[in-house]
């Protein structure tokens, strides 16, 4: 990949907006089967907090390395893991084109999640940058990295559900 270039076509641009636009919907109507989907098999997804990221420190809250272990995050989330129930709603940011390369894009996106449970107000629940690598594949664009850089050293004492 060219270090150096950022140009992207409008087409790539749009399907690049709309990959984002169609995971934080997919993840804010709970349609946990879907998450796995916008990923390649060989993917990595990492959910670490700004310090380490920073330091170069590889400690992170979740790390997954491959589409099948994103599946069995969602068996886990279904079948396995007892919490109280809420809501997510993310905001993301129009995506940053750091790098691209031919069918590939290096991107960075801020977030921010919020949480509702049930009876409760709504707070912030994780804010943070996305840290991308999105390649298009023959199903479409598909994230080959996704590495949430949360800013808070403090988070809840359980994050269950995909950022």
């Amino acid at each position: 990949m060219d270090v150096q270039s950022t140009a992207i076509e409008f087409a790539d641009y749009f399907a690049l907006q709309q990959l984002y636009a169609d995971y934080a919907a997919a993840l804010d109507a709970a349609q946990w089967d879907r998450w796995p989907g916008f990923f390649t098999e060989d993917c990595l997804y990492r959910l670490q907090p700004r310090e380490n990221h920073e330091r170069g420190l590889p400690l992170a809250t979740l790390s997954f390395d491959s589409q099948g272990m994103l599946k069995d995050r969602v068996y886990g989330i279904r079948e396995t893991l007892f919490h109280d129930p809420y809501y997510q709603r993310h905001v993301i940011g129009a995506p940053i084109v750091r790098q691209a390369g031919e069918g590939r894009w290096a991107c960075e996106a801020n977030y921010a999640v919020f949480r509702t449970k049930l009876s409760e107000p709504s707070t912030v629940f994780n804010v943070g940058r996305y840290l991308d690598v999105v390649v298009r594949t023959p199903e479409g664009l598909r994230f080959a990295r996704k590495e949430c850089i949360y800013d808070s050293e403090m988070i809840p004492n359980s994050i269950i559900y995909p950022i």
